[in-house]
Parts: C-alpha cells; sequence; structure tokens
C-alpha cells in the first residue's frame, strides 16, 4: 500500500448513564475495565452466554457513564441486549443510539480518535483518507474481524485473535465461563489465517486439505491479480503451506504481511 492513509468513518455510539456503568460494562463485557482511566479508548467484545463473539466495541469511561461505540456487529442487538439486563439496582440508564466520527492510521500502532463531525484532523497527521478497496486491504492484513464473514456468531474471541481483548481474570461476565474453559484446554479449534489465490473465492467457501474439511473463507477482496484474505482454519491444519478450494483452486496459507500478495490500487 503505497502512501500514509487514515480511516475515517462514522459509527453508532451508545451511551450509558449512571453510577454503575463502569461495573455493569465488567459484567457484560470481555475487557477487564475496573481501573481503566476516563477518557481512554479500549476496545472489548460483546458475546452471547456461550461465548460466541457478537459484537467488537470500543469504550470511553466517563466519571459518571460511558460511550459504547459499536465497531462491528449490530448496535441495536446490543441495545437490546444491554437493555433486557438493565435493572434499577444497576444505577444505569441507556440512552437512545447517536453516532460518532472515528479516525485512525491505517498502520500497526496507531491509536484511534473520535471527532466530532466537523473536526479537522490533528496538524501532525499528513495521510489521505483511505478508499473502500484500500481501508479492506489494510484489514484482511491486519487480521481485524470487522466483517460479517467473521461476526456471525459461529465463532469465539480466541479463534478470531482477540485474546488481547478479553480477561480471563476479572470474574464473571456474559460468557466468561465458556472462554475461559476454551482458554484452559489449551487453544481454540480454530483460528484465523490469511490467504492468497490467484482465482477468485467466495467468503463461505470451504477449504479442504486431501479431501477433508480444513476451513471456511471469511473475507474476500477481490484484485487484478486474483483473491486475498481471511479463514476460519481448523487446528489440525493451521500448519499447511496450501489448502483447497471449493472448486479445487490452490490456495496459499499465510499471515498476509504488508509485501506480500497482490497490490491493491
Amino acid at each position: 500500500m503505497n502512501g500514509a492513509l487514515h480511516w475515517d468513518a462514522t459509527f453508532p455510539l451508545l451511551k450509558l448513564e449512571g453510577e454503575g456503568t463502569r461495573n455493569f460494562l465488567q459484567g457484560q463485557t470481555s475487557a477487564d475495565v475496573a481501573d481503566t482511566p476516563e477518557g481512554n479508548l479500549v476496545q472489548t467484545c460483546w458475546l452471547t452466554a456461550t461465548g460466541r463473539l457478537r459484537a467488537l466495541l470500543e469504550l470511553r469511561l466517563r466519571a459518571n457513564g460511558a460511550d459504547v461505540l459499536v465497531l462491528a456487529g449490530d448496535a441495536t442487538a446490543v441495545a437490546r441486549g444491554f437493555d433486557q439486563v438493565i435493572f434499577p439496582a444497576d444505577r444505569v440508564r441507556l440512552q437512545p443510539i447517536a453516532e460518532q466520527r472515528r479516525v485512525q492510521r491505517l498502520s500497526t500502532s496507531s491509536a484511534a480518535l473520535w471527532l466530532d463531525d466537523d473536526s479537522q484532523l490533528p496538524p501532525n497527521w499528513t495521510s489521505n483518507p483511505a478508499n473502500p478497496k484500500q481501508f479492506e486491504r489494510w484489514r484482511i492484513e491486519q487480521r481485524l474481524v470487522f466483517g460479517p464473514g467473521e461476526l456471525n456468531a459461529d465463532a469465539n474471541p480466541l479463534e478470531l485473535g482477540l485474546s488481547d481483548h478479553v480477561s480471563l481474570s476479572k470474574g464473571c461476565y456474559l460468557g466468561q465461563e465458556t472462554v475461559a474453559k476454551l482458554a484452559n484446554l489449551g487453544g481454540a479449534k480454530q483460528e484465523l489465517r490469511g490467504w492468497i489465490c490467484n482465482q477468485v473465492l467466495s467468503v463461505g467457501d470451504t477449504l479442504r486439505a486431501n479431501g477433508e474439511r480444513a476451513g471456511t473463507i471469511t473475507s474476500v477482496l477481490d484484485t487484478s491479480e486474483g483473491s486475498i484474505g481471511l479463514a476460519l482454519v481448523r487446528r489440525r491444519h493451521l500448519s499447511a503451506e496450501t489448502l483447497d478450494g471449493s472448486d479445487g483452486e490452490t490456495v496459499q496459507m499465510n499471515l498476509l504481511p504488508a509485501d506480500q500478495g497482490p497490490a491493491v490500487g
């Protein structure tokens, strides 16, 4: 990817008000926010009761509440899920869904900023806004699970490479029992991997090894030279250099670093 680029997008925002907000988020999301400083951004997962990923959230704690940005997933479902478990004793009120602008450089270590709609970028930002294809290339290279093929409630955060978004020591939260059990067993039954193929594949395609099902394609970006993307690959096939596509295509499996694979213009 040539030149400095940034991601500038607007996301659904849930506002929680009340002195019990921090404790409520401790019990509903996977990250430990007990000591998160006010104003800091922290990413966390909203899981099903069985530990499957339903939404990826970015939180900003306030003195008497929190802003919950829905990075990926169904914001209406998150709001409904929160509302169903808020009781008067929680001392939390859920406000209507709003919107929040978020910007981030397309680099491996860039922090995000939340800005007003009409705010200018910081003076030290000399990057250009990425177009959708450039963003998708970066997302796939970084193995970020914003695609619907990854957020389909069929995979848990350990399988999707989100272990740093999950606390195994903070106590009980929604989906915690299953995630802790998986972690104690030494890993997940499948993991997210990058791939390259000189033919076009589709989300949902099955990957095979010697005729045996080895994984499922979860994200695809078509380029002039073929396809790149992400796949959930079964544990026993994680070391495979190539797998077979649904129609016999040769699919090269790797971590898809930025200096490999078809170029995206």
